[in-house]
């Protein structure tokens, strides 16, 4: 007896059934970028263990529970890209792209890697997609980039979601808040998961972020890195929140958002969908101005955000958005005989090099169950064929709903199609 094979724990299969919402994501998500002049970028999917080490941070969960990492033959670590950002902005760095016109604004689709404990919303592997724009520092641009996600969830049809911002300060500033949570904590050190009683002395902004209940209720009354912003990060923080209020995105500040990878500083947001339960966070993101100086390139700042296809679908059906229709045939060829078969490859072959969508089955013999098959298909139109169509150089055309057909001149066949 053979061994069935099953799909790995944390990974799905995107069935045709349901290709065609991603299909239309991905479109809407290429129209936006295309509206504000963002270009693709493709990335490996596996980079070097050491460059998610030096840029998400040795504290992370991400590197420190979540990546997959191997040796290849010549036993160096490498690992499935567990987010995307820090793979474009070694990209960035390698090909010189600070020198080149255009390339600057940059976006992403693909897959990511994370060994979590698989939920509904949450995946060990995941799609995303995102933006970064590097090489400004310009508070104006973080309220572009915020907006992109804005308009991004509004041109998909959604209503029902928040924007949250805050500023994590810069390396300037927040030694004094990384002095005062430890105060803080210090006194419920015993009560702490181990992580954040590794993260205590490690990086004490990420005891905001962690997701454990006991540590998430002490953190209720921690202090705001608000209160300790140096002037020019104060000043930049009022100016996104004076730009996003010109352009009429409404935000609320949220001193708890830090995010969870070690290389973001300065803006910090997250579009937050109010009808999902805990995994709720649509799209995340913030500034990184220190990152491609500390992947080896120039002091050159840059922001970005990410969001997961499998959450804002989730989203979308809940608020009962429209995704577009499932991909179906326009035209369904009905072959009658032999002689009409034959016929109809070169047929068929002409139809689709003029770029329209056609189908049919051979293998059904009658009218009567290819006409069901062309049904099943939902077609909107039958294209008819026997042998007397074929002597009068003629085809049928049947609309499916209403039942109307009509004879047409093969010779006028494509252009009617049209």
């Amino acid at each position: 007896m053979s061994l069935k094979c099953k799909i790995p724990r944390g990974t799905f299969d995107i069935l045709p059934s349901e290709s065609y919402k991603w299909q239309y994501i991905t479109k809407v998500f290429r129209e936006t970028s295309r509206n504000f002049n963002y270009r693709e970028i493709v990335t490996p999917i596996f980079e070097s263990a050491g460059l998610y080490e030096r840029s998400v941070g040795n504290t992370s969960d991400i590197v420190q529970k979540e990546m997959y990492k191997f040796r290849d033959k010549k036993g160096r670590i490498f690992a499935l890209r567990p987010e995307g950002t820090a793979g474009i902005v070694r990209a960035f760095v390698e090909n010189n792209l600070d020198m080149k016109n255009n390339s600057s604004k940059l976006y992403y689709i693909g897959p990511m890697f994370r060994y979590e404990r698989p939920q509904k919303g949450r995946y060990r592997q995941h799609y995303q997609y995102g933006i970064e724009n590097i090489g400004s520092s310009e508070p104006f641009i973080d309220a572009e980039v915020i907006s992109f996600g804005y308009y991004f969830l509004k041109k998909l049809g959604l209503e029902n979601f928040k924007l949250e911002i805050n500023s994590i300060g810069c390396p300037n500033c927040s030694q004094d808040y990384n002095n005062a949570l430890v105060e803080y904590y210090k006194p419920y050190f015993d009560d702490l998961c181990q992580d954040c009683k590794i993260r205590i002395e490690k990086n004490p902004k990420r005891l905001l972020d962690c997701k454990v209940p006991k540590c998430k209720e002490i953190s209720r009354n921690a202090p705001s890195m608000l209160s300790y912003l140096d002037d020019d990060c104060r000043e930049h923080f009022d100016k996104v929140q004076e730009f996003l209020t010109k352009i009429n995105i409404a935000f609320k500040i949220n001193p708890k958002i830090v995010r969870g990878l070690d290389y973001y500083s300065r803006t910090a947001f997250e579009f937050i969908d109010t009808n999902l339960g805990a995994q709720n966070t649509l799209i995340g993101g913030g500034r990184y101005d220190g990152l491609v100086e500390q992947i080896g390139g120039k002091n050159i700042p840059g922001i970005g955000f990410a969001g997961g296809f499998e959450r804002l679908i989730l989203s979308m059906e809940t608020e009962g958005v429209s995704f577009g229709s499932e991909q179906n045939p326009d035209y369904y060829l009905v072959c009658l005989g032999e002689k009409a078969k034959d016929f109809s490859l070169n047929l068929l072959t002409k139809i689709r090099n003029a770029g329209i969508s056609v189908e049919s089955d051979f293998e059904k013999k009658s009218i009567k169950a290819q006409m069901k098959a062309a049904d099943k298909s939902n077609a909107k139109y039958s294209l008819i064929l026997g042998e007397d169509e074929i002597s009068q150089n003629k085809i049928v055309l049947k609309n499916m709903k209403t039942g109307d057909q009509e004879s047409i001149l093969m010779d006028n066949l494509i252009e009617k199609l049209h």
